[in-house]
């Protein structure tokens, strides 16, 4: 202590003793000073925003904090897989198609089912729509298989003459129906197409692009060939089995499996054929120049396909063919082709082969045609089949068009 502080009041110059005590002290004790007072300040922020969480008191304004990030486009969609056009299809589908709201029917099931053929530009793109309206012939097949007729088997269900006589050529044939605007006494074509079954597109395209009236044959190999003759059916055509037979040049010429060949002793390739499928009311050849002239194998065959209550075509390419004969040997209803019509293939050929058929069912009252399954063909057939009956013939289904013993139908239809 000095002098000068002896000599002053006390209390007196107390503010400039702090400053120097301060100016004079720890640099460390000025830190902790520093350090309390931004804690309370802290402390009463910490207080002033729970009582205010809008946060009003900062500037007087509600404010809010955003974190901003690039803009990120939406994923596109896997690309879908493109469907194959329905045709007259794919398909469908074989199977039973389900029912309830979650069954959706495609625009070709919604053709088949109204009846009306409409014909779409491209895959829905913009351009004309052609609505075909064919008028309904009112008959309505019964689906197959009716029990009165078929058996079990090991391969499968087989056509059989039924307890009180019902053969299945009657219950599974379409009965003929002419329009309103036919003579009684109109001569008559029938068409076949055969080949049904093997390709998906000319199956549908069969099925849907021909009259109902159009007798269509079924090969025995497609894998969904059931479904697909009972679509046939459900659309109103008769339906035949193909049974591949032996032709000449046997086996460099090989119809497929389970053909029928003399060399065979029994029947079993036979029933294999016969259980496919079920619904046709008759069996036709497929092939088979060397099997159709042989009696000593054709004999048990149409025997068989007589006791089973079926009839049976010659598709009339054989001319060594022996059918017609054995057939009234055995009172098997049959019939044979009058014209093939594609034998050329061309459409020149085809347009003259129709115009020959539709000449020898006028001259003798009834004629048969036969094609294959091909997309040209199937819709110069249909074209044929309608305008033929403005010319005054009625298409009919072979079935109408048998003859006893075997004859031909142009045989029948002129009393031959």
């Amino acid at each position: 202590m000095n002098d000068d502080e002896l000599h002053q009041p006390l209390g007196q110059n107390a503010g400039q003793n702090a400053r120097d005590e301060v100016k004079t002290s720890n640099p460390r004790r000025m830190w902790i000073v520093v350090g309390g007072v931004l804690t309370m300040l802290g402390a009463g922020a910490l207080a002033l925003a729970a009582r205010d969480p809008l946060g009003w008191s900062l500037g007087g304004r509600p404010y809010a904090v955003a974190r901003i990030e690039p803009y990120k486009p939406p994923p596109e969609p896997p690309p879908q897989a493109a469907q194959p056009v329905a045709s007259a299809q794919q398909p469908p589908a074989e199977a039973e198609a389900p029912a309830g709201r979650d069954h959706i029917l495609t625009l070709n099931d919604l053709d088949q089912q109204s009846g009306v053929k409409v014909t779409r530009n491209g895959a829905g793109g913009p351009g004309p729509i052609v609505i075909q309206i064919d008028p309904s012939s009112g008959v309505r097949l019964p689906p197959a298989p009716d029990r009165r007729v078929a058996e079990k088997s090991r391969f499968g269900l087989l056509p059989r003459i039924g307890a009180a006589g019902e053969r299945p050529m009657d219950v599974y044939s379409r009965p003929f129906v002419a329009t309103s605007s036919l003579k009684a006494n109109a001569p008559k074509i029938a068409l076949v197409v055969g080949g049904v079954g093997l390709s998906p597109q000319t199956t549908e395209a069969a099925i849907s692009e021909l009259p109902e009236a159009v007798t269509l044959a079924f090969a025995p190999y497609g894998d969904t060939i059931a479904a697909a003759a009972a679509r046939a059916r459900a659309r109103g055509h008769e339906t035949l089995l193909q049974a591949p037979m032996e032709p000449f040049d046997y086996p460099q010429n090989n119809p497929g499996p389970h053909t029928l060949r003399v060399d065979a002793a029994d029947l079993d390739d036979l029933h294999w054929l016969l259980g496919r499928f079920t619904g046709y009311a008759g069996v036709m050849n497929f092939m088979g120049g060397r099997f159709a002239s042989d009696e000593k194998a054709l004999s048990p065959t149409l025997a068989d396909i007589a006791q089973r209550g079926l009839f049976f075509l010659d598709d009339g390419a054989a001319p060594q063919s022996i059918v017609g004969a054995v057939a009234a040997r055995l009172s098997l209803p049959a019939a044979r082709v009058d014209v093939i019509l594609d034998a050329r293939g061309t459409p020149q050929s085809l347009d003259a082969a129709l115009a020959q058929l539709e000449a020898a069912a006028r001259q003798n009252g009834a004629a048969i045609g036969f094609a294959n399954a091909q997309a040209a063909t199937i819709a110069r057939l249909a074209r044929f089949a309608r305008d033929v009956e403005r010319r005054g013939v009625a298409i009919a289904p072979v079935s109408a068009m048998l003859a006893p013993g075997g004859a031909t139908a142009a045989a029948a239809g002129a009393g031959k």
